[in-house]
């Protein structure tokens, strides 16, 4: 699970200064604001990672790519490109990490969460470069072993504390630069006698970035028939286009989930039929196939529950935009983090309300006896959401630490974020000016015009 995020001189941030992620974190802030550039620079993280080429320190994207964020000009600040991209990532590793100096028995280094610093800059050809990687194992609070590892003239450097990097007989050659924003050159490792401990960290940070998922603002329309052939989707895609597979796969495979420990399972397509029927826009819903041994599906719903059951091309825009976030919170596998861009879009406020519900279950649901650990990252504007998260914090049905809320606003040309406090309560202690607009200005202006019309009709009927 991913806590702790900065970003320099990328896009809209100058500095995004230390953003803490919380098991359920969401964002608010106003159109071209900045706050999607955030989730899009992690998706860049993660496609680099997927890349055989080793020398390209981040791949920007193509048309084939999660994301295509153009040239390097196009991302760093106010495209200068004399400024370097820096970004900062902190994650809780899924169990504790060990490092032993085989040179010295009793130097052992242990720790619970990796932190990772990289430094990009553009090259001559204008082509982002690893400048410098650092990395630090944390145990609790303290760094137990730091790692930097940079571009020094023509070769690169490598250092460590508080272990001794001790060269190979006969290697003691300049290190080889950073590959891409996170790894070390396998010469690098080779050239010393206790380095093999790095290639772990690399690996780290690969699973962190491998088990992030993304799902946009903009999902596909419903279709009449559905194509599935028995394949297991890594995700519902970044338009929910596979959502339905993910749905048939995951009860094919007979998973079953609860909202909360201890509480009666559900076959994995009953579970999210549940929560659409909570939502309050279906009655019922399912998914069969065309004709037995066929690969095309449909999927029904009824609206009322003595309405006709009718295709989901036939119902409301809101099914077809919410399933595809339903699933992904509870579709993706053990520990991930699933950043999503306005889940509740096409929902009326009373489903907006609910869908805060959801989410809550999706970061406190069990699978097999064990808590799933879901992260999830919520882009919103919607006022509904947060007055139902608010009010959970209060009831306790979700404690305050496991909830993180920011807000985030573009001054003169620069891009701020605050984190909004919430306490015990449920209530957000600063809250800031104009979150969800003037309220009060629209009802004063309001009651002053229908004061004026008043006045106006008594002028009338006196004359």
């Amino acid at each position: 699970m991913l806590v702790e995020l900065q970003v320099k001189n990328f896009k809209a941030w100058q500095d995004t200064g230390s953003i803490r992620l919380a098991p359920l974190t969401v964002i608010f802030g106003g159109n071209s604001s900045g706050k999607s550039s955030l989730g899009h620079l992690l998706l860049a993280l993660k496609q680099t990672v997927q890349i055989s080429d080793r020398k390209r320190a981040l791949h920007l994207g193509d048309e084939n790519s999660l994301i295509d964020l153009g040239t390097f000009a196009d991302c760093v600040h106010g495209h200068n490109l004399t400024l370097p991209i820096e970004f900062a990532l902190k994650w809780r590793l899924p169990n504790r990490l060990h490092v032993k100096n085989p040179l010295t028995r009793s130097e052992d280094y242990s720790g619970d969460h990796l932190y990772l610093h990289s430094t990009l800059r553009a090259d001559k050809s204008g082509q982002p470069i690893a400048e410098k990687v650092e990395y630090k194992l944390f145990d609790g609070n303290i760094a137990a072993l730091e790692i930097t590892h940079g571009r020094k003239g023509s070769g690169g450097f490598l250092e460590a504390s508080p272990l001794r990097l001790v060269h190979a007989q006969g290697r003691k050659w300049p290190a080889e630069p950073p590959e891409k924003f996170y790894r070390f050159a396998d010469r690098t490792l080779l050239r010393y006698q206790n380095a093999d401990f790095l290639a772990e960290f690399a690996l780290e940070t690969e699973r962190i970035l491998d088990e992030l998922y993304f799902l946009g603002p903009l999902r596909s329309p419903p279709r009449r028939v559905y194509q599935w052939s028995g394949d297991s989707p890594p995700d519902v895609g970044q338009q929910g286009e596979s959502a339905i597979a993910a749905l048939l796969s995951a009860a094919a495979e007979g998973r079953k989930l609860n909202r909360g420990h201890k509480r009666s399972k559900m076959r994995f397509d009953e579970f999210i039929a549940s929560w659409l029927v909570d939502l309050g826009i279906i009655a019922n819903f399912r998914v069969k196939a065309v004709a037995e041994g066929r690969k095309e599906y449909e999927v029904l719903v009824k609206t009322q529950t003595t309405a006709p059951e009718v295709k989901l091309t036939d119902v409301g825009f809101g099914v077809s935009q919410v399933l595809p976030a339903l699933v992904q919170a509870f579709y993706s596998p053990v520990g991930s983090t699933v950043w999503m861009e306005q889940p509740e879009i096409h929902l009326h406020p009373k489903a907006q309300s609910v869908l805060a519900d959801a989410f809550i279950s999706a970061i406190h649901s069990y699978e097999e006896g064990a808590p799933r650990r879901t992260q999830l990252v919520i882009e919103t504007h919607s006022e509904h959401f947060l007055n139902r998260l608010q009010r959970r914090v209060a009831e306790g049905a979700i404690q305050k630490e496991e909830v993180a809320v920011y807000f985030v606003r573009n001054r003169r040309g620069f891009t701020e974020i605050e984190d909004l406090q919430i306490n015990e309560d449920g209530e957000i202690i600063n809250w800031p000016e104009n979150f969800f607009g003037d309220e009060m200005e629209d009802i004063s202006a309001r009651t002053l015009a229908a004061i004026k019309k008043k006045s106006r009709t008594k002028s009338v009927l006196n004359n």
